[in-house]
């Protein structure tokens, strides 16, 4: 072959080499590479063990072989969490019988006031699909931890408090991996319709 044949191409393979490596940099230094992907993924969700509304244990493994909506938020809520319930409500009311092939789980961030019978009482206003679980503040705290929630006790002047919490519908797969956050600002037919993909 011809010295500057090669060396033509030597200086080609070099140029694509170095534009390969910098853009595979480029791409782990922004997160963006595919290994971060799989990686923040997997770090949502985890292994639980908590209390149902009807004072039963639950874990993590009682929700696996179906795709989930996992919510945080507190019975004394005054206006998100109502309002997001009443749309997975309506979610689940649209997939008709397919509802039964959904988990809707309900995880309070406000352990001293919502015992399993404040969450089945509060939840008897929306769809009998959607499950309450709770816990002991230490419980609550690992599962918070684990869905990367926020949530704060803040007083009130008369002596009272809410809840300042984070406000996502976690879409969990079949074998409890996080897909996405599941948006409820759209049709509820719209919302059913992605929800069947992962039955």
């Amino acid at each position: 072959m011809d010295p500057r044949t090669t060396r033509l191409l030597l200086i080609l393979s070099a140029f694509l080499a170095g534009l390969v490596l910098c853009f595979t940099v480029v791409l782990i230094v922004t997160g963006r590479g595919p290994e971060s992907f799989a990686s923040s993924s997997a770090a949502i969700g985890g292994p639980f063990n908590l209390t149902d509304q009807n004072g039963k244990p639950i874990s993590d493994r009682d929700l696996k072989g179906h795709p989930s909506l996992v919510f945080f938020g507190f019975t004394h809520c005054p206006e998100v969490c109502p309002t997001t319930l009443f749309d997975i409500s309506e979610v689940l009311n649209k997939l008709g019988q397919d509802a039964g092939k959904v988990n809707a789980v309900f995880v309070t961030v406000d352990p001293e006031r919502d015992s399993p019978a404040a969450l089945k009482d509060y939840l008897a206003s929306f769809n009998p699909r959607i499950v309450g679980v709770g816990g002991d503040a230490e419980q609550l705290a690992a599962v918070a931890k684990a869905y990367r929630v926020y949530y704060k006790k803040v007083p009130l002047k008369d002596g009272d408090y809410t809840m300042d919490h984070t406000a996502i519908v976690y879409l969990m797969d079949k074998n409890g991996q996080f897909v996405a956050p599941f948006s409820l600002k759209r049709k509820p037919e719209d919302a059913a319709a992605e929800l069947r993909r992962y039955l």
